[in-house]
C-alpha cells in the first residue's frame, strides 16, 4: 500500500515539476482590465430593403461572424451590432468590413458608456477589415504584436459583444497558424490564425491578444453547422492587420503585390513526375500574358518553391506572401523548372483593387449625395456610372436606400456614364413622383425608387 502511494506522488510529483505545468494557468484578471477599455462595441444602422436587397456573407462559409440583428419595423431599419478596437489615442478604430458594410450611420460605444459617431476612413474587401475614426483624445489603444513569433499553443484571449453582450472575455489557444480559406470570390490573401477561443457572432472585429496584451489578430470567421462556437475561430493576423491600417489611413483603400499566375497543389503523383522527393511547393497551371510572372520568365509545369525568402509549402502559402508585398517591389523566386532548380528576378505588379477609387469630389446635390467619376484602373464593369460618396441621413437618397460605395448606372431612362450625365438627369426628376434608379452594389445590379419631395 505505501509503494503504491510513493508510485503515486512521484507521478504527481513529475506533473507539477514538468515545463508544462510548473507556472500552472495563466491569470487573465489584470490582462482584461488593461486592455478591456481599447475595445469597443459597434453599432449600425441601415434600412431593412438594404440588407434584403445586398446583404450577402463576406465568406462563403458556415457560421460567418454576422452581426446581431433587431427589426424594427416602425422605423423600418435593422440594427447590427460587432467588436472592434482603439488603435491609436486619437480614435482610430479597427474593426470588420462586413460589421460596417452598408450601414448609413455608425456608433461606436466605449466601456466607459461614451457613444461616438464614427466615419469609415478605408475599407478592404479582401482582408474583410475596416478602419474608423472617432473625435476623441487621450484614448487607451491597444498595440499589434509581432506575430511572426506566435507559436501553435500559445494562450490568447478574445474581448468582444457576442450577442450585444458587451465586453465579454472568453480564452484559448493558438490551433494552428497560416490557414487558407478562400472568400467567395476566390481570394486567398490572408493567412488566418486559427483558435479555439470560444467566439460567437458579435466578436467580429474583436481583438485576440496575447498574454502581454498586444493584438495578434482580428476576430474575423468561424467555422459552424449551428452558427455558435464549436472551438474552430479565425483571426486576421496582426501583420497582415498593421500593412492594411497603413494604406487605408493615407489613401483609404489597400494596393496589394500581382503576379498574375494560376496555381494549384502538388500531390504526390505529380511530386513524381516533377522529380521531387515529395510533394511540396506551388505549381504554376497558367500565366497571364503580359503579366509580372509572364515577363519574369515563369511558364505552366514550374513549380515555386520560395518567394522573396519565404518558403511556400503548399499553394495556398503563396499569395499569402504575394498579398503582403507592395507593388514595384523586386523578389527572387526560387522554383524547379523542367526538373531542374531555377532562380528568377521579378517586379511585383499591382493587383486590381475591389474598392473603386474616387476622385473630383462634387458638393452635395437635391439628393443629399456626393458624387464621384471612376478612374479605370482595375474597374472592370465599373468604368461608367458615378461613384456614391456620401449619403446625408435623411436625404432623398437615404431614405431611398442608397448608400455609400454604390455606383449610379441609371436614373429614370437615363443611362449614366460620367458625372455631367448624372447632373443633368438630376435635373428633369419631376417632384413628388417615384422614379427608378439602377445601382451596382457589390458587384450586383438593383434597381430602387427614388422621390424628389
Amino acid at each position: 500500500m505505501l509503494k503504491h502511494f510513493r508510485y503515486v506522488f512521484l507521478l504527481v510529483s513529475l506533473f507539477i515539476t514538468s515545463p508544462v505545468f510548473s507556472h500552472g494557468m495563466p491569470g487573465f484578471t489584470s490582462l482584461i482590465e488593461s486592455t478591456s477599455s481599447a475595445v469597443v462595441q459597434i453599432d449600425t444602422t441601415e434600412s431593412n430593403s438594404d440588407r434584403n436587397a445586398s446583404q450577402t456573407p463576406p465568406r462563403n462559409i458556415p457560421g460567418i461572424f454576422g452581426e446581431q440583428f433587431k427589426q424594427q419595423e416602425e422605423s423600418n431599419v435593422a440594427l447590427a451590432a460587432g467588436s472592434g478596437f482603439i488603435i491609436s489615442k486619437d480614435g482610430y478604430v479597427l474593426t470588420n468590413n462586413h460589421v460596417v458594410e452598408g450601414a448609413n450611420d455608425i456608433v461606436v460605444r466605449l466601456s466607459d458608456r461614451r457613444e461616438f459617431d464614427a466615419k469609415i476612413i478605408g475599407v478592404d474587401r479582401r482582408s474583410d477589415l475596416a478602419l474608423l475614426k472617432i473625435e476623441a483624445k487621450n484614448l487607451n489603444a491597444l498595440k499589434f504584436a509581432n506575430v511572426d513569433e506566435l507559436k501553435v499553443g500559445e494562450w490568447v484571449l478574445a474581448i468582444g459583444s457576442p450577442f450585444g453582450l458587451d465586453y465579454s472575455a472568453s480564452v484559448g489557444i493558438v490551433s494552428a497558424i497560416g490557414r487558407s480559406i478562400p472568400t467567395d470570390m476566390g481570394d486567398n490573401y490572408v493567412p488566418f490564425i486559427q483558435s479555439d477561443v470560444a467566439l460567437n457572432p458579435g466578436n467580429s472585429g474583436g481583438p485576440l491578444l496575447n498574454l502581454e496584451g498586444d493584438v495578434i489578430g482580428i476576430n474575423s470567421l468561424i467555422f459552424s453547422r449551428s452558427g455558435g462556437s464549436i472551438g474552430l475561430s479565425f483571426a486576421v493576423p496582426a501583420n497582415v492587420a498593421a500593412k492594411v491600417v497603413k494604406q487605408l489611413k493615407s489613401k483609404g483603400y489597400v494596393d496589394r503585390g500581382w503576379l498574375g499566375v494560376y496555381i494549384q497543389d502538388v500531390d504526390k503523383k505529380l511530386a513524381e513526375s516533377f522529380g521531387l522527393d515529395k510533394p511540396t511547393g506551388a505549381l504554376v497551371a497558367q500565366v497571364e500574358p503580359n503579366s509580372p510572372a509572364y515577363k519574369a520568365g515563369l511558364e505552366p509545369g514550374d513549380i515555386v518553391l520560395s518567394l522573396n525568402g519565404e518558403k511556400i509549402i503548399d499553394s495556398g502559402d503563396l499569395p499569402h506572401v504575394v498579398g503582403l508585398l507592395a507593388p514595384g517591389d523586386k523578389i527572387k523566386a526560387v522554383l524547379i523548372h523542367k526538373g531542374k532548380k531555377k532562380i528568377l528576378n521579378i517586379v511585383v505588379g499591382a493587383l486590381p483593387t475591389l474598392e473603386p477609387k474616387a476622385k473630383s469630389l462634387i458638393k452635395p446635390d437635391v439628393l443629399g449625395l456626393i458624387i464621384a467619376e471612376i478612374e479605370d484602373d482595375g474597374m472592370g464593369s465599373w468604368r461608367t456610372g458615378v461613384l456614391v460618396v456620401e449619403v446625408a441621413p435623411g436625404s432623398v437618397a437615404s431614405k431611398a436606400g442608397l448608400v455609400k460605395g454604390d455606383v449610379i448606372m441609371q436614373l429614370g431612362y437615363h443611362s449614366i456614364d460620367s458625372s455631367s450625365d448624372y447632373f443633368e438627369a438630376i435635373k428633369r426628376l419631376p417632384k413628388g413622383e417615384p422614379v427608378a434608379i439602377r445601382l451596382i452594389r457589390q458587384g450586383r445590379s438593383i434597381f430602387k425608387s427614388i422621390e424628389v419631395e
